[in-house]
């Protein structure tokens, strides 16, 4: 993927479901009216205190319930030592001449952000240099509780690498800060650049200009809470003088633009996200004038040095020719500015593959490819006579792979990391055509011995043949006895592929239970297709293969329904409450995580609508008569026997409103379902914002699903 895509792409992922409420987010909360019918509309005040009594309260009953025991501390620390456990793997990121990490642990609750050198790191034990403490940070800021900083990334100035753009985050929310730091004296540059809190970004012109998009006063926002205007700082001058580059539409989702430094190839980017896989591209010159990337708005449009890569989620006839939809194309940058539409198919996709992601190194172009959610790589390399393919040499037989390029421009060189369910992670360096140089790997950090993956398919309401994962113990006795946790996502072209987890592995497989992932529809799994199977209208259908699957393993006798948990997060939160409600005769527990659940008032809470693309606008009557079928708040029927359930959220959650979970614990508390609630003040979607928040989380979630799964 090439840096114009990569940023492209982050824009995206920030502004959705896949990964905290402030600033802008409240001033647009405050401007949406509340249902008057709606008896709860009042747990939708996200920091009124009346409510916020109310989440104290209900988080003291749960834990008074599930956090009191020893198993749960000895567990809690278990989860704890292994997210702070100075073995883990650190990633990096090539900046100028030194790779930089972001690293937590114990000692460094909020992390810093450090750097070595490539000689170092391959040592067992490398010398790091920090360049940012956050932990410090804070205390020299007094900033504490809710408050303290949590890092979102920098981006430094290339090719001297000597200023950042830094973005922190009050407690985890999207919404951020931008400052200014030096890299060569680590300190924060006196009057730099900064952009206030607010849900946007800043991006590096020159070294003395950035592009703002941000929340620049009333009316500068989408309806979406994010950026709708893009504008040109000069440094030096007030925000305010800053120029306009682009002001998109207040129904649009986010305004952005980018400058691509790539020596030779330097251009300017303005784009215009309209809704999720709805977005259009322009080049802008010189002069300023706007000229559109003149492809579907569903492709997804990236630039590399000389080229334009298209990967396309429908199908698209240009030039004479038919391409697939799920198919990677290539074609000359400058010759499809000018008019010629030339393209060379890269991939093309079958009935059992699908393109998870391509990268660019200096002279080649590694294809990840899923075929049936198993990933195969293989490179391609432009030449004269057109693009040579050739097998990438050394990449694991299986496995979940990864691959990023050290430095695009520069390097043929790639980090690939490999992992499965019982595979702790390893990361590799590859100069390609070459064997990989293994750098790292995880520690084991739970014992894997008596355990074995397999792959299953299940059969779906309308026949498709929906795969899952799962993990299981090799002894398993098939008389429906042993404790299942089955997960799910199915949204927004996600794919779910195998990774190994310490806090699964400890708080789960060790004890014996087995642990599944089911690829329904609406991910990414199978290509847009898989996706576009199960938007708007169709969204049951993600529903059928979830209960699919759970059918699938009690037809099995792999578990039984008293014995089988289910788990979901953010649009998983959304699958798992309409499985509590649709088909709560199918499991034994439910946890539902910082999830949608009220569908009629979604689009007007927080970031909630960027989403209609995905399930409809319940503003209209014809969208809100087939999105009322899968709104779990308004499907709950108080008459009903429903499993024992537990709904998680974040109060500084600025993505997915916490009202959700408030709204359907109360409703479902007040019909005497056995519901608990827990909410963690801090972390924003992610649900925590430190290492000692996610190891509680997760203890949480379990400890109630052991609990009520051996009973």
């Amino acid at each position: 993927m090439s840096k114009l895509s990569q940023a492209c792409h982050t824009l995206l992922m920030a502004s959705g479901l896949a990964a905290s409420v402030a600033g802008a987010a409240h001033a647009q909360e405050a401007d949406k009216v509340t249902d008057p019918s709606d008896t709860y509309a009042w747990l939708e005040g996200v920091e009124d205190q009346k409510a916020l009594e109310w989440v104290r309260a209900e988080n003291a009953k749960t834990e008074a319930e599930l956090a009191a025991t020893p198993e749960f501390k000895k567990l809690e620390g278990e989860i704890r030592a292994i997210l702070d456990s100075d073995a883990k793997i650190p990633g990096v990121e090539k900046i100028g001449d030194y790779y930089y990490n972001f690293w937590k642990d114990a000692k460094h609750e909020r992390g810093l952000w450090r750097r070595t050198t490539l000689e170092e790191y391959r040592k067992p034990q490398p010398q790091w240099e920090t360049v940012i403490d956050l932990d410090a940070l804070n205390v020299a800021e007094n900033r504490s509780g809710e408050e303290k900083w949590v890092w979102h990334g920098a981006d430094c100035f290339k090719p001297e690498y000597k200023r950042c753009l830094v973005a922190l985050s009050p407690g985890g929310s999207d919404a951020d800060v931008t400052r200014e730091f030096d890299l060569t004296t680590k300190q924060w540059v006196k009057d730099g650049f900064f952009r206030k809190e607010a849900k946007g970004a800043l991006g590096w012109i020159d070294q003395d200009t950035v592009y703002v998009f941000t929340d620049f006063g009333p009316g500068t926002l989408t309806s979406s809470g994010y950026p709708r205007i893009v504008k040109q700082w000069k440094r030096g001058t007030p925000i305010e003088s800053a120029q306009v580059v682009y002001e998109g539409k207040a129904d649009d989702m986010y305004i952005a633009a980018m400058h691509d430094n790539t020596p030779g190839y330097e251009r300017d980017f303005v784009s215009r996200t309209i809704a999720f896989y709805n977005d259009e591209l322009y080049l802008r010159g010189k002069d300023g004038k706007l000229s559109k990337i003149d492809v579907p708005n569903s492709v997804n449009k990236s630039v590399h040095k000389q080229w334009l890569t298209l990967e396309l989620r429908e199908p698209w006839t240009v030039g004479g020719k038919t391409y697939a939809a799920g198919s990677l194309i290539a074609a000359r940058f400058d010759d499809f500015m000018a008019g010629k539409r030339d393209f060379d198919v890269l991939f093309e996709p079958t009935e059992k593959t699908s393109l998870q992601s391509f990268v660019w190194t200096k002279s080649h172009v590694v294809l990840n490819v899923l075929d049936d959610v198993k990933n195969k790589l293989s490179v391609l390399t432009p030449g004269t006579g057109g693009w040579k393919k050739g097998e990438f040499v050394g990449a694991p037989a299986f496995g979940t792979l990864a691959v990023g390029a050290v430095d695009e421009d520069d390097s043929d060189a790639v980090w690939l990391t490999a992992t499965d369910y019982l595979t702790p992670t390893t990361l590799s360096l590859v100069e390609i055509g070459k064997q990989p140089e293994q750098l790292k790997a995880m520690p084991v950090f739970f014992d894997a011995s008596r355990d074995v993956i397999e792959q299953h398919f299940a059969t779906s309401k309308d026949g498709t043949k929906v795969p899952y994962f799962i993990v299981r113990p090799k002894d398993m006795k098939l008389d429906g006895s042993t404790p299942t946790l089955l997960y799910g996502y199915g949204g927004f072209e996600i794919s779910l592929t195998p990774a190994y987890s310490g806090g699964i592995g400890k708080g789960w497989l060790e004890k014996g239970g087995a642990y599944v992932v089911a690829n329904i529809r609406g991910g990414g799994e199978y290509g847009p297709r898989w996706h576009q199977a199960a938007l708007k209208a169709n969204r049951h259908k993600a529903y059928e293969d979830f209960a699919a699957v759970a059918q699938d393993l009690v037809a099995r006798k792999i578990t039984s329904v008293k014995r089988l948990g289910i788990q979901g997060g953010s649009n998983g939160g959304l699958l798992t409450g309409n499985m509590l409600t649709q088909y709560p005769e199918l499991f034994g527990a439910v946890v539902v995580q910082v999830p949608l659940l009220d569908m009629k008032r979604y689009s007007h809470l927080l970031a909630g609508a960027s989403w209609m693309a995905e399930y409809g606008d319940p503003d209209k009557p014809e969208e809100w008569k087939f999105i009322q079928t899968f709104s779990p708040y308004h499907l709950f029927d108080a008459s009903k026997t429903y499993p024992p359930t537990i709904f998680m959220t974040s109060t500084k959650d600025d993505r997915v409103h916490p009202g959700h979970a408030r709204k359907m614990m109360a409703k479902m508390q007040a019909a005497g379902k056995d519901v608990r609630y827990y909410e963690n003040i801090e972390g924003g979607h992610g649900g925590a914002a430190n290492n000692a928040q996610q190891a509680h989380m997760n203890a949480l979630a379990y400890t109630f699903l052991w609990k009520e799964l051996t009973k």
